[in-house]
């Protein structure tokens, strides 16, 4: 048989052959080449003889025997089997892992090995001649690779993966890709082959079996119902096969979420209720849908879409709670309106067309919101209020009028006042019952344009419900003010001036406390020819002064006063007149100034004439403040003398009896005056101190005289001429009214020549009018009987 004439085969391919080579080693020792060619089913061999007949050998790893591991035989044609040729190996493991037979060129593997670890070694194998040592021939290379077996198990390249896929997936989306590893060699068998297939999350996941791809395996996957996943995928090396190695890892599926839950109201109508004195944008209520998403899927928008209440009322959207808050968009009001009824719908922000037929994507539900009674204070009609009026309007004119209600259903009548904290100077009355403002004192825009005042509306049965509101009233200007000289003009003129020659120093101009809408034109002139000065009206407001003349003499005139009459250009025109006042002063040939006269000079050193009378002014008023001073201290100190009640003065009886007249010579004895020297002589004024004493001066006895009107006359005469009379305050009254009088005596009296002939009993009979004078006459009697 063959075999019994061949130690072994080995393949060998080489890679510059066109086909297979087929190395044989025959039992006498020879190697022979054979090149096949197949010619339709048979096999043609074509013999070759070579000198080395090896490129690489094969040997299993992991070797578990005794002995060494035989791995070939290195033989070369050279060798004739004399024993002469002695082979050497070297290069990668010679002599440590691989040992050769030097004589029998026998290779053995001395080691266990790993494929894993090197999966081939690189060796060169020369015949040398034992006896001199010469090479046989060239060193040959040659490879050993290590065969593989299945001794390693697939290994995932995570133990746990995480992965997520949006909920709502169709069958086959994508999830993720596993991937595991086979140490083993996949070039040479099935042992790094490898089979995924899944054990744990059917029926809601597959994995493709060789490549690992995890994917959808069940559709309408609902994040809503279940969240999460664990999926165990295992690979198995040996194509799957019984007796292979496997490993497993853990897959975490998340369902991500879409939009695909609508949001929905839990009721159908809310009621909500808030006081009609709720501000604008004060919160009512809050209501909210519910959304089984998350994230940016269950942002809601609420709106108001309809009801009689969307006047009054809007929703907003809290970004961060996803509520509806109800709040005023306008006051509410109890007495017209109770309950509010509004239609809210709410929406997802961002929705998903792929899911609308999930939809619609939107609810609607009744909101009520009932309004609750307050004590309202008044209202006005107006939330400000603006007048205008001319500065001249005279006291007593309307302004304007104000005007508020009660908004409540009891519609007390209203009371208006002014804040009297903002109208301190009171210059507005308002009407306490119809509003209206009217003016008390007169108006100046130019101590104020604007007033801004407060007024008060209250209710008369509840004063505590006030309500206040701005007015403003804007004062127009009239045309009222003159204008005037900006400053005090005062300048001079040199002595050597020529005619025609204008004042440089000063250039005159005017103010107007007005303000016209075209703005101020002001004319100037003279309020009368001038032999001396002239104007010259510049036509912007300003104007200049020449002189008209030459040779100006301080000491003939040092000051000129020169009146400016300033006009404007306002309806009614306004005029006054100023004055310039300019002085003499001496200079030299280039204009400047060297002396003045004294007024001058003070005025070069800082005073003006101007200060200089108000200096005066005030020495001469504090003067008189002195003298005043010591008058009234110097007066004080007199004292009434006066104490008595005897004094007639003091003791005035007023009764109503009207006298005879100058014909009652009966009811009055005229002796008395007529004989002056019965008056005491040495009795004096006791009502002041007197500061001297006069000597008491006689009168003159008068002849007897029956007319009265000569007697007053006489006296009057004596005390005009009399230079000892004190220039007492007092003054006597002789009521005349002539001769025959038809009404002839009055007077109740008795006139009598002596005293003792009157008789006054009958006073007392009288009534208690004339009791005082009964008292005096009657009790005077008594006393001179006694």
């Amino acid at each position: 048989m063959i075999m019994n004439h061949f130690l072994w085969l080995l393949p060998l391919v080489f890679s510059h052959l066109s086909s297979p080579v087929i190395l044989l080693e025959r039992s006498d020792g020879n190697l022979f080449h054979w090149n096949h060619l197949m010619k339709g089913d048979k096999l043609v061999l074509h013999r070759s003889k070579r000198d080395w007949m090896w490129r690489q050998f094969f040997l299993s790893e992991e070797y578990t025997g005794s002995n060494y591991q035989y791995v070939g035989k290195l033989r070369s044609d050279k060798d004739r089997g004399d024993g002469t040729a002695r082979y050497v190996l070297s290069g990668e493991g010679a002599g440590t892992i691989f040992r050769i037979d030097e004589k029998s060129g026998d290779l053995h593997a001395t080691q266990r090995l790993d494929r894993e670890e090197k999966a081939s070694y690189t060796l060169q194998a020369q015949a040398f001649n034992k006896i001199t040592g010469l090479p046989l021939e060239p060193a040959t290379e040659f490879i050993v690779k290590i065969h593989d077996i299945n001794d390693n198990e697939p290994k995932f390249t995570k133990a746990v993966y995480t992965a997520s896929v949006p909920e709502m997936s169709d069958i086959g989306t994508f999830v993720i890709e596993v991937n595991a590893t086979d140490a083993d060699d996949a070039t040479y068998g099935n042992s790094a082959k490898l089979v995924y297939s899944i054990l744990q999350g059917q029926p809601y996941f597959s994995v493709e079996p060789e490549t690992g791809i995890v994917r959808i395996a069940l559709s309408n996957m609902d994040r809503e119902v279940r969240k999460e996943y664990q999926v165990v995928i295992q690979a198995k090396d040996m194509a799957g096969q019984m007796g292979g190695l496997s490993g497993t890892t853990m897959v975490n599926v998340t369902l991500t979420d879409v939009n695909d839950s609508p949001p929905r109201f839990a009721y159908s109508s809310y009621h909500l209720s808030t006081y009609e004195s709720a501000e604008i944008g004060s919160t009512v209520g809050r209501i909210k849908a519910n959304d089984g998403d998350e994230g940016e899927n269950a942002e809601m928008k609420y709106r108001i879409v309809d009801g009689d209440g969307k006047e009054y009322l809007d929703i907003i959207t809290d970004e961060t709670t996803q509520e509806g808050v109800m709040v005023i968009k306008k006051k509410l009001d109890y007495e017209s309106k109770r309950v509010y009824t509004v239609k809210v719908e709410v929406t997802n922000t961002h929705q998903d067309p792929s899911f609308s037929d999930l939809g619609p994507f939107l609810d609607t539900a009744i909101v009520k919101v009932t309004a609750k009674d307050v004590d309202e204070p008044p209202v006005f009609s107006r939330p400000q209020y603006v007048f205008e009026v001319n500065e001249d309007t005279p006291k007593g004119i309307a302004v304007g009028t104000i005007a508020a209600w009660d908004p409540d259903a009891t519609h007390y009548p209203i009371q208006y006042a002014i804040d009297q904290h903002t109208d301190p100077e009171r210059l507005y009355h308002i009407d306490p019952k119809n509003g209206s403002i009217t003016i008390l004192k007169s108006l100046d825009r130019e101590v104020s344009k604007w007033h801004n005042i407060s007024v008060l509306a209250s209710e008369i049965n509840n004063p505590h419900q006030r309500s206040r509101v701005p007015v403003l009233i804007k004062v127009l200007d009239v045309n009222d003010n003159a204008p005037e000289f900006a400053m005090i003009y005062e300048t001079f003129v040199c002595e050597n001036v020529k005619a025609g020659q204008v004042f440089i120093l000063y250039t005159i101009s005017a103010i107007d406390t007005d303000d016209p809408l075209v703005g101020h034109k002001f004319v100037f002139t003279l309020s009368s020819m001038n032999p001396n000065f002239t104007i010259f009206d510049n036509e912007d407001n300003t104007a200049r002064i020449l002189t008209r003349r030459s040779g100006f003499n301080r000491r003939e005139m040092s000051v000129y006063y020169l009146p400016v009459v300033i006009s404007d250009s306002d309806y009614p025109i306004q005029s006054s007149t100023s004055t310039l006042t300019i002085r003499v002063c001496s200079c030299d040939a280039t204009g400047n100034m060297r002396s003045c006269s004294v007024d001058a000079l003070l005025l070069s050193a800082g005073l003006s004439t101007g200060a200089l009378v108000a200096i005066l002014l005030c020495i001469l008023i504090l003067l008189m403040i002195v003298v005043l001073f010591s008058a009234l201290k110097k007066q004080r100190r007199k004292e009434p003398l006066i104490i008595s009640k005897e004094d007639v003065r003091d003791n005035v009886v007023s009764y109503n009896d009207e006298g005879g007249g100058e014909e009652d010579t009966q009811a009055f004895d005229i002796g008395t005056l007529r004989h002056p020297e019965v008056i005491e002589s040495n009795k004096l004024r006791r009502d002041i101190i007197p500061e001297m004493l006069f000597p008491y001066h006689r009168p003159s006895p008068m002849k007897e005289c029956a007319d009265v009107r000569d007697f007053i006359i006489s006296r009057l005469q004596e005390n005009d001429t009399d230079p000892f009379t004190p220039p007492y305050d007092s003054l006597a009254t002789y009521a005349y009214e002539g001769n025959g009088s038809i009404a002839e005596s009055l007077s109740s009296l008795e006139s009598s020549v002596t005293e003792g002939d009157h008789e006054y009993d009958y006073l007392s009979n009288w009534g208690p009018q004339f009791k005082k004078l009964a008292d005096m006459y009657i009790g005077k009697d008594t006393g001179v009987a006694n």
